[in-house]
C-alpha cells in the first residue's frame, strides 16, 4: 500500500495540520512501516487519519538510485605530473613541476631552470673544468647548448628521489572521483523531514582501490599502492556524514526499503524542509615503498552535486 494510497482513503472534507515534536517522529515511524508493508488494501470508508504525501507527488516510497553528475576526473589533489599538486615539487621550472633527472638530458637545476649532462665526447679543456651540455628553459631543445664548467653543477649525480618515482607512478593510475548516488533524490520526488537518508557510491579499484603501480629509474624501483580510507558526505545543512566503505545501493523493494542504511546514511535525516546539495568526497592513501624508504601521498577526489528535495511530513485529520 502506498501514501497516495493512504491519502485518497481520507474524507474529502479532511484538514490538514503540520506535524511537530513527537508526533512527527511517530508518523516518520508509521511512513516507514507503509514503504515496506505488503497488506491488504482497507475499505474505502475506513476511519481514522491518513497520511499525506507533498503536494505534486503522487507516491512517498519514489526512490532514486541514479548517480548524480560525475565530477571532473581531475577534483581534488592528484598528480597531474611527475609531481602533485598539494605537495612542492623538488624540481620545477616556472611553475611546472620536471623530474629531476632525465636520461636525454641529465640532471636538473632548479635555481638555473636548466638541465645538465656531461658532454660526449669531451672538447679540450683546462684541467679542472668539463664540458656539460646545457639544456634550459626547463628542458626546451631549442635552448640546448654546450658549456665550460668549473665543477658539477647543483643536484647533478644527484640518485634518484624515491618520493619523486612514487609520484610518477601515482600519474599512471587513474583515482576517480565517487560516482554518488542518495534516496531520495529530488529528480524523482523529493523526501520527508525527519526520514533517513541512504548514500552510495559505486564501487570499484579506480573509485576506491586498491590500485597498484610501479617507476623505475637508475636500478631504484618504487611500488605505491592507492587505496580509499573513508567517505565524507557534505549533506549540504552544515552536516557531514563519515562511511568508510562505499555504502549499500537502495532497494524500493529490497528488505531494508525505509530504513536506515546498514552501512552509509543520515540516519536522522534532514530537520528541516528545503532544497540541500550533496557531494562525497573520497580520501585516498597512497603508500609508496622503495629506496629503503617508504611514505603516504594523500589524496581526494570529490563528487558531482546531486540535489536533494526534503518537504514536510504532513498528516490528514477528520
Amino acid at each position: 500500500m502506498s501514501l497516495a494510497d493512504a491519502a485518497r482513503l481520507t474524507p474529502a472534507g479532511a484538514t490538514r495540520r503540520r506535524v511537530t515534536g513527537l508526533t512527527r517522529r511517530v508518523l516518520a515511524g508509521a511512513v516507514l512501516a507503509l514503504l515496506v508493508a505488503v497488506v491488504t488494501p482497507p475499505p474505502a470508508q475506513a476511519a481514522g487519519p491518513g497520511v499525506e504525501c507533498p503536494p505534486g507527488q503522487n507516491d512517498c516510497s519514489v526512490w532514486d538510485d541514479d548517480p548524480g553528475t560525475p565530477g571532473n576526473p581531475g577534483g581534488g589533489t592528484g598528480p597531474g605530473g611527475p609531481n602533485g599538486p598539494g605537495a612542492t615539487p623538488k624540481c620545477q621550472w616556472n611553475g611546472k613541476p620536471l623530474p629531476c633527472y632525465s636520461e636525454d638530458l641529465g640532471w636538473f637545476d632548479n635555481s638555473s631552470g636548466c638541465y645538465y649532462k656531461v658532454a660526449e665526447p669531451q672538447q679540450e679543456a683546462p684541467e679542472g673544468k668539463v664540458w656539460y651540455v646545457q639544456t634550459c628553459n626547463g628542458g626546451d631543445l631549442g635552448a640546448q647548448t654546450t658549456v665550460l664548467l668549473d665543477g658539477p653543477p647543483p643536484g647533478f649525480g644527484t640518485p634518484p628521489d624515491p618520493e619523486e618515482l612514487a609520484r610518477r607512478a601515482l600519474a599512471s593510475i587513474s583515482l576517480l572521483p565517487p560516482r554518488a548516488s542518495v534516496a531520495p533524490r529530488r529528480s524523482k520526488g523529493p523526501g520527508l523531514v525527519g526520514l533517513p537518508v541512504w548514500m552510495w557510491a559505486s564501487p570499484g579499484r579506480n573509485y576506491f582501490g586498491p590500485l597498484t603501480a610501479s617507476a623505475s629509474d637508475r636500478g631504484l624501483t618504487v611500488t605505491i599502492t592507492a587505496t580509499v580510507a573513508r567517505t565524507v558526505w557534505t549533506m549540504g545543512d552544515g552536516h557531514k556524514v563519515r562511511c568508510t566503505g562505499p555504502g549499500t545501493p537502495y532497494s524500493a523493494t529490497g528488505p531494508n526499503a525505509g530504513k536506515k542504511s546498514p552501512t552509509c546514511g543520515y540516519e536522522n535525516g534532514y530537520a528541516k524542509a528545503g532544497n540541500y546539495r550533496v557531494t562525497a568526497t573520497t580520501f585516498w592513501n597512497v603508500r609508496w615503498v622503495g629506496g629503503n624508504r617508504s611514505g603516504n601521498i594523500p589524496q581526494t577526489r570529490t563528487s558531482g552535486v546531486i540535489d536533494i528535495q526534503i518537504k514536510e511530513l504532513q498528516v490528514v485529520t477528520r
